[in-house]
């Protein structure tokens, strides 16, 4: 069975910085691409930022720049750096992975549970 597991939401003022971690477990073959997704009250799911071997990644536009993802393919995880963090960032981050399991035929995709990251002063 594969999990993800986020971690390392919270709180921060304007202009401060927050980082996000995911661990994939479980029987896993290989994993595909990794991305992050945020969903704030009232709106629908957006993605944030995704990343695919060996390190082609992707920002949506309001975070270009201030937002890095990285991952380490050794450890199975998937980070997302948040820096000059804006009010308009509160929102649950969910981290997404298209993981192939041991036990598995194809590519799956799975999601965490989310994590809650408020931007305030």
């Amino acid at each position: 069975q594969v999990q993800l597991v986020e971690s390392g939401g919270g709180l921060a003022q304007p202009g401060g910085s927050l980082r996000l971690s995911c661990a994939a477990s479980g029987s896993i073959y290989n994993i595909g691409v990794m991305r992050w997704y945020r969903q704030a009250p009232g709106k629908q799911r957006e993605l944030v930022a995704s990343i695919n071997h060996p390190v082609d990644t992707t920002y949506a536009g309001p975070v270009k720049g201030r937002f890095t993802i990285s991952r380490d393919n050794a450890k199975n995880t998937v980070d997302l750096q948040m820096n000059d963090l804006r009010p308009e960032d509160t929102a649950v981050y969910y981290c997404n992975a298209v993981i192939f399991p041991r036990t598995g035929i194809t590519w799956n995709d799975y999601w965490g549970q989310g994590t809650q990251v408020t931007v305030s002063s």
